[in-house]
């Protein structure tokens, strides 16, 4: 059996370690088994389900700027003290830098990047991105990413051309997100929606996800449709601040917070239109199970097509504002929903098929070792 090192920040029900996730669940653990070395000492949400699969969790000081030489310290007594890894698999973004290049120096041979984002605008974080970013490419053994978007950012045009960038999909288990409706009538019944026309989005309440733009599209549409209702799926350090947009926009009493929730599918189910305006993504593994439920989806137009598997996501420029999106919602969130699944896989979105081509990668990786 070959364990794998995946390094990430936190294991939370985020974008990133939901695709982990659904590989990991998914693979044979006689051949492949995940452990994780993440950087917070507060429990994530996967942290119980990943211990009952066999993985084991480590934990390390945060990769903040004032921390990077006690990581640097720290990861390379790590490795000293389980020479076992011959498999690192960072999912730290271009804070991949550190850990691969200490991997290297300590003779870890198989040794992943792997893109989840696109990071737009500039803050002062961009200098610390941007710095490290150009200094990872000699660290790697293999580049991974989300997207073609996500390659281009963390590891530049040149390695794409060169083909030196695998692209991992952001898989997900089909027969999970299948439309049923007799799960839509019990979970609107569970939530109280009569027949109300149900918005909805998953993602961290956060700046990079916008959904303040969602409250402000709720308030337009109400105007037009006053029975509608939006669902907002997730926990951040935004949910103070939407609840009060929210009531400053008079609609406090039609936007439910269910929280950050195991049964992601359900929700959907409960959904008419699906709406995702962020200011900027890798992919979106949402918006992926969104289209598997068969959700007209509404999407801003940063977001890479490359998402657009069924056909059904509509890409929309936030600058046209609250009032064109929920003209374009209202006329298009009716249609008919139907089941993508074998599209999906056709696009090698299913995760049975996904999980084992990575299970393969890395079972070939150890072996040519």
């Amino acid at each position: 059996m070959e364990r794998v090192l995946n390094l990430i920040t936190s294991l939370d029900r985020g974008g990133a370690e939901t695709m982990i996730m659904n590989y990991y669940r998914h693979m044979d653990h006689t051949k492949v088994q995940f452990d994780f070395l993440v950087n917070r000492e507060q429990i994530g949400a996967y942290e119980d389900e990943i211990q009952s699969l066999g993985g084991r969790i480590y934990r390390m000081g945060p990769m903040y700027p004032g921390q990077f030489n006690k990581y640097k310290k720290d990861f390379r007594n790590f490795l000293h003290a389980h020479p076992e890894y011959r498999i690192i698999h960072s999912h730290l973004e271009e804070r991949s830098y550190f850990p691969l290049r200490i991997a290297k120096e300590e003779g870890v041979p198989i040794r992943i990047a792997h893109a989840h984002n696109v990071y737009r605008g500039f803050n002062a974080k961009t200098i610390f991105r941007d710095y490290f970013r150009f200094r990872l490419p000699p660290y790697p053994t293999h580049k991974f990413a989300c997207s073609t978007e996500a390659a281009i950012w963390l590891y530049g045009h040149n390695a794409l051309e060169r083909n030196e960038i695998s692209i991992i999909n952001n898989a997900i288990d089909t027969n999970i997100y299948t439309f049923s409706l007799k799960k839509r009538i019990e979970m609107r019944k569970k939530l109280n929606l009569g027949e109300s026309l149900v918005l909805g989005n998953v993602g961290r309440l956060a700046v990079q996800k916008n959904q303040q733009f969602l409250i402000d599209v709720l308030a337009c549409i109400k105007k037009t449709n006053p029975n509608t209702k939006l669902l907002i799926l997730g926990e951040g350090q935004l949910e103070k601040d939407l609840k009060g947009r929210a009531t400053s926009k008079g609609v406090a009493d039609d936007v439910i917070f269910p929280g950050s929730v195991p049964n992601v599918a359900d929700y959907l189910q409960a959904m008419d239109a699906f709406l995702f305006p962020s200011l900027f993504e890798g992919l979106g593994i949402s918006l992926i199970e969104a289209q598997a439920m068969g959700l007209p989806s509404f999407a801003s137009d940063t977001i890479t097509r490359s998402v657009n598997i069924s056909g059904q996501v509509r890409f929309l420029p936030l600058q046209s504002g609250a009032e064109s999106w929920a003209t374009e919602i209202l006329h298009h969130s009716h249609e008919e929903r139907f089941s993508p699944k074998n599209m999906l896989t056709q696009h090698h979105y299913d995760i049975a098929n996904e999980a084992l081509k990575l299970q393969r990668f890395y079972l070939k990786a150890a072996n040519n070792d």
